[in-house]
């Protein structure tokens, strides 16, 4: 059985080729918060205060996402998989310093669960965006398949509790 950083040294040989490179960089790009706040705005022009309400209560849930990643990051201290092991190549430049958990795949899991309870037609692109998201992580060399595994966790049970609490405000 492959460990951790076995999986990873797998999962980044795919990024030397250039097409699944360019494919996986463009979506981490985009999951830097580009496409999520293209889709915020989206819903608003396209559905008015529904939109708003969908889109403020994905913010909401984005904003605990961010404080809550940053500080497991900075209790935590993991090294970057190619900062720890030779062979893992990052394929782009991380946005910062430690790797555990995958800040991309947490916001991608808790936005999208989000979205889809407000608008369940959009899983034909949130779920395949989100899950690109979250093995570009590994395949560009920035996470072990374990940050990207309790990112989605932590997500889940984020974008869940989102939703529990905000469940007789939406009703």
């Amino acid at each position: 059985m492959l460990s951790d950083a076995g999986w990873c040294v797998r999962a980044n040989r795919a990024g030397g080729r250039p097409g699944v490179r360019r494919y996986f960089a463009a979506v981490s790009r985009l999951g830097d918060g580009v496409f999520w706040y293209a889709l915020m705005t989206l819903l608003v022009l396209a559905d008015g205060v529904d939109g708003l309400a969908a889109s403020a209560h994905m913010a909401l849930t984005g904003a605990v996402a961010l404080v809550l990643y940053k500080a497991l990051k900075r209790w935590t201290k993991r090294p970057r998989p190619f900062a720890a092991d030779a062979r893992i190549r990052a394929w782009i430049a991380p946005l910062d310093e430690f790797s555990f958990p995958s800040g991309h795949t947490l916001h991608a899991v808790s936005f999208t669960m989000v979205a889809l309870w407000h608008y369940p037609l959009l899983a034909w692109l949130l779920l395949p965006f989100s899950a690109s998201v979250a093995v570009s992580r590994v395949v560009l060399g920035l996470h072990y398949p374990s940050d990207v595994l309790a990112a989605t966790a932590i997500g889940v049970a984020l974008a869940s509790l989102s939703l529990w609490l905000a469940l007789p405000l939406l009703g």
